[in-house]
């Protein structure tokens, strides 16, 4: 197949299998409403599991998987699930893989779109905003964008995230819902000395804080002390600590119920977030609420959480979605972007197949729906469970991590 191919957005995904078709020597164009390569960079981790991890490996050329690797930050994978006070109920161990695309790891948001831009300077057209596209009688899709201009492919990917205007235009019974938890997000920096003054658990792996009831907290290290860029990759030219990609930090999420915060919540700045958390969290125990009272102000979002909703089947055409597009999810289960990346790989071998247009694309929504969806599901249980309002619930869920931990074969079964 040569056909043309427009990839609508420039998110994770959509660059993931940009530079997929680009190696396979297929002709692909993305187009981004960002007028630079630095607008909008969000400034958190996030964590590639082995699907993420195995779509980056299969679509990036070899120079810039390395580059990946060798800009991810560093610290162990194990999980472990603490009270407020921070005493354990379970950690479950995740030992290295013999195969880095088959392993987890920490990246920067940013560092990470750095890697997949890199080489895409004749792909990626930005400053297009997309509005409509038309299918002609040739069937070819014309694409209009907000600039005026407009262009013909004839294929069509809507990678464009959770509000995405082709899936509004083509499944617009495809719904994006407010699930009604809210949370606040910030930075707190890590240095000799401020590992001095949490407990080592904190900074040792990811941690889900689990109070009595009502809230819950995600704690994750992204430890990039000592790591040199590769080419550029693994620094910005952004100020500000929350653009900042070079420093070690801990993220914190604070997740609750939307009636729990104040209800000015919006209009708060980042200080105003920070000490309402902080607030919110004043029983707990002294490392975590210091550990959100030492964060720079700047560093500290408001994240709502939204999830769309599963829908029938449709049947396949020229165009198709991947990631947010189709299946936005919350971030409680952190397979947001590993998701949108497995959908890139699964996508990329299906275009490459050799199967006709239609059929390829019928062949991986198939199974994008199947697993997609299901992430989605379980990603809004998870997001449930992790604000959950029944005491009796949270407790019952302690006393079971705890006998997890107390039989190792009963954690493997569960947690495996």
């Amino acid at each position: 197949m040569r056909d043309d191919i427009a990839i609508i957005g420039g998110g994770i995904g959509g660059l993931c299998l940009a530079q997929g078709l680009r190696k396979a020597g297929r002709n692909v164009t993305v187009y981004e409403r960002d007028r630079t390569p630095g607008d909008r960079v969000q400034g958190y981790r996030v964590h590639i599991d082995p699907n993420g991890a195995r779509a980056l490996h299969d679509c990036l050329p070899p120079e810039l998987w390395q580059a990946f690797l060798a800009t991810t930050g560093r610290g162990g994978q194990d999980f472990g699930f603490l009270t407020e006070q921070l005493g354990l109920l379970a950690l479950i161990e995740t030992p290295p893989a013999a195969d880095p695309a088959d392993d987890h790891h920490s990246v920067s948001r940013i560092t990470l779109r750095q890697v997949l831009l890199s080489g895409l300077e004749d792909v990626v057209r930005y400053g297009k905003t997309f509005e409509r596209y038309e299918r002609l009688p040739d069937g070819r899709i014309e694409l209009f964008f907000a600039d005026g201009s407009t262009a013909r492919a004839d294929v069509v990917i809507a990678a464009d995230g959770g509000n995405s205007r082709v899936r509004a235009q083509y499944l617009p019974h495809a719904l994006r819902v407010d699930t009604g938890i809210t949370t606040v997000a910030g930075k707190f920096p890590l240095t000799d000395e401020t590992r001095r003054l949490i407990a080592p658990r904190l900074s040792d792996g990811p941690n889900s804080i689990i109070p009595p009831k009502g809230m819950g907290m995600f704690v994750a290290p992204h430890d990039v002390a000592g790591l040199a860029p590769v080419g550029g990759i693994g620094v910005t030219e952004q100020d500000g600590a929350l653009m900042d990609n070079s420093s070690a930090y801990i993220l914190w999420a604070v997740g609750a119920a939307r009636g729990r915060f104040p209800g000015d919540l919006s209009e708060m700045s980042g200080e105003r977030l920070r000490d309402t958390v902080e607030r919110m969290i004043g029983s707990w125990h002294p490392d975590l609420r210091r550990m959100v009272s030492l964060s720079d102000p700047e560093t500290v979002s408001l994240l709502p959480i939204r999830t769309s909703i599963p829908i029938d089947p449709w049947p396949a055409s020229t165009i198709t979605l991947l990631g947010d597009a189709i299946h936005s999810m919350t971030p409680m289960r952190g397979i947001g972007a590993n998701t949108a990346l497995r959908d890139a790989r699964l996508l990329f071998q299906a275009l490459t197949s050799g199967r006709e247009t239609v059929e390829a694309i019928a062949w991986y929504e198939e199974r994008m729906r199947e697993y997609g969806f299901a992430a989605v599901r379980d990603s809004l249980n998870a997001a449930r469970q992790f604000v959950g309002e029944s005491r009796l619930g949270r407790l019952g869920f302690k006393t079971f991590l705890r006998t997890a931990q107390r039989f190792p074969r009963l954690k493997e079964k569960a947690f495996s």
